[in-house]
């Protein structure tokens, strides 16, 4: 299940997030040192809130449909309109809840929120080259390789290199199309 973050959801953020320290710091920017804090969580529903009101993007966490406990985070990001009408998706998942399928079905949430919703054309994604998950995850999502940007994003305070990949609303809507037959 996917839906916007709200103030009381801070604690089981926090709690996922620094159990799953560990695993999710070699993926992603560095943590500043009050990443975890409520004042931290509430500035970050501040910039969503204007980010959803702006049309610029779109942040959801992922809960488990059945005990209802949060499980990862998802986003669209760099939404651009105009001649472009794509978007930057990017995602995060509790060590625990890893290769059990959430992210996968919260992703196929998430596209069809982007395409059927939003009208977008295209949603981009970039991962490191040696995070065989993310790869396969965009890869068994529909995502296509693009290309490979050096020095992309700044990681663990590293410029490093990333792959590129990118799903097209009309290659999502083929996707589902076969899936449902």
């Amino acid at each position: 299940m996917l839906r916007a973050p709200v103030e009381r959801d801070w604690r089981a953020y926090a709690e996922l997030r620094a159990a799953s320290r560990a695993f999710l710091e070699p993926w992603e920017p560095t943590w500043p040192s009050d990443a975890l804090s409520r004042d931290a969580f509430h500035r970050r529903l501040n910039r969503y809130a204007s980010d959803w009101r702006d049309d610029a993007g779109y942040s959801l966490f992922l809960f488990d449909r059945e005990s209802a406990d949060l499980v990862g985070g998802i986003s669209l990001s760099n939404v651009r309109r105009g001649v472009a009408q794509c978007g930057t998706l990017g995602y995060w998942m509790g060590h625990d809840h890893a290769g059990q399928g959430y992210m996968r079905e919260g992703l196929g949430l998430l596209l069809d929120f982007c395409f059927d919703e939003l009208g977008l054309h295209r949603v981009e994604a970039a991962c490191l080259p040696h995070n065989a998950p993310s790869k396969n995850l965009l890869l068994g999502s529909g995502f296509s390789e693009d290309g490979y940007a050096r020095k992309y994003l700044k990681i663990r305070g590293t410029w490093q290199d990333h792959l590129l990949f990118s799903l097209l609303s009309a290659d999502h809507a083929l996707n589902r199309d076969k899936a449902r037959r």
